[in-house]
């Protein structure tokens, strides 16, 4: 099976070195020098890695026969693929390759359908869930902790509990619209302190969406 293991950026220096978009959670296995990578489009590789270092926080590559920043910036924007054999498992507990989460159903603890998992979004910050509803519509769940709680290779779902408006955004509305109309009920009750230098401000005006 062929996996996304990165994406190309743009040069650095002028000895063939290019920045890389990692999307995977095994660089050091993937990524290491030696590896032979397909890539896409196909005619731009295979691509072997010559050599790797960590530069403020990014990976940086070189390739074997790129010599120059010219052969960096002509291989911007390619993505690097890696053949991984389907059963193989990622080394942590938790942690899953792409294909397993695919097509994974999205449920909430109750078990209310949320949809399906189209996609995987490699994001620097954090990964995204690309969530396709019944009705053909999308949603983006962030694949943190405090939101994806359970993973089930073998009931083929993933359980989330979101914070209102992720899922829903008329939740989020109504939150909206509630400290709105907090503040100014707040303010009208006690419109002469709002207005000195320096007061307090009410509740409503004050607390926010964490």
């Amino acid at each position: 099976m062929q996996l996304v293991v990165a994406r190309i950026g743009r040069a650095h220096g002028i000895k063939g070195e290019v920045t890389v978009e990692v999307r995977t959670d095994e660089p050091e296995l993937r990524l290491g020098p030696g590896a032979v990578l397909a890539t896409d489009p196909a005619e731009k590789g295979p691509l072997t890695i010559e050599s790797g270092r960590v530069h403020s926080g990014r990976l940086l590559l070189r390739f074997e026969n790129v010599r120059d920043r010219t052969g960096a910036e002509a291989l911007r924007n390619i993505l690097l693929i890696a053949e991984v054999d389907p059963a193989q498992l990622p080394e942590g507990e938790e942690e899953f390759y792409d294909h397993q989460l695919i097509d994974l159903d999205v449920v909430l603890a109750d078990g209310t359908e949320v949809g399906r998992i189209t996609e995987i979004s490699h994001l620097p910050s954090q990964d995204l869930f690309i969530v396709e509803r019944p009705d053909g519509s999308e949603v983006m769940i962030p694949f943190v902790e405090e939101i994806v709680t359970e993973i089930d290779l073998e009931e083929q779902r993933a359980v989330i509990t979101p914070p209102p408006g992720l899922i829903d955004e008329s939740e989020a509305v109504v939150a909206s619209a509630r400290d709105a109309q907090d503040g100014e009920q707040a303010e009208g009750q006690d419109g002469e302190q709002a207005e000195e230098p320096g007061a307090e401000p009410a509740d409503g005006q004050r607390k926010g969406d964490a």
